[in-house]
């Protein structure tokens, strides 16, 4: 698990690409303070297991299925991502929960400066739209943000000048491609909630027998 709170910047050093996968080298420090062979490290959001490492640099393996649902495909030499390692039973939860398993992609559609801060808007498809919510919270590129507003076509952030500074985030264009993944908790409430659909909903009837 992780808190969306990114560490460092690290660089992609190498892809090495077949047919439907690709294993990616990425130059870093911070992350690697405490590494071992199969830690998770989140980069540009995506949960990835550390396979092999050095003083500078790890490695991490990217299957078919993540390639075609993140943009990690999108990846160069050179390319900076955003890492996080996995959270520490010990640490701080200053983001919210982050699983590191995207829902999908949305794209860049205009960013505005706003004084001391940068408007990003999203677009994004309905079934992501449909868990975001107003002053919720969604990751993007592994990012804790908080949702400024959403309709039914894009969502909008606010990014104060400490996020434009540690994250890939000042890096982006209209047009890019980013890596989004909802907050848990309302996918998780409306899977627990489908037998009920089944049966008429939530009435006030299974309130009272449930001791609400």
């Amino acid at each position: 698990m992780f808190t969306g709170i990114i560490e460092e910047l690290g660089t992609i050093s190498s892809i090495n690409r077949t047919a439907a996968s690709a294993v990616l080298t990425i130059s870093a420090s911070l992350v690697l303070e405490d590494v071992q062979l199969g830690d998770s490290i989140a980069v540009n959001g995506v949960c990835l297991t550390v396979t092999s490492f050095t003083a500078t640099s790890f490695t991490a393996d990217v299957m078919h299925e993540t390639l075609n649902r993140s943009s990690l495909g999108a990846l160069r030499a050179g390319s900076k991502v955003n890492l996080e390692r996995a959270m520490s039973a010990a640490g701080r939860f200053g983001g919210h929960i982050v699983s590191g398993h995207i829902d999908g992609t949305g794209k860049v559609t205009d960013i505005r400066k706003d004084d001391n801060a940068v408007w990003y808007t999203i677009s994004a498809s309905p079934d992501i739209l449909r868990y975001i919510v107003e002053k919720g919270s969604i990751a993007i590129d592994g990012i804790s943000l908080t949702v400024a507003y959403v309709d039914n076509r894009c969502f909008k952030v606010s990014i104060i000048p400490h996020t434009s500074a540690n994250t890939t985030l000042a890096l982006r264009k209209t047009g890019d491609t980013v890596n989004l993944e909802n907050d848990c908790i309302g996918k998780y409430v409306e899977k627990l909630l489908q037998p009920y659909q089944k049966t008429g909903g939530i009435t006030k009837e299974f309130l009272l027998q449930n001791g609400f």
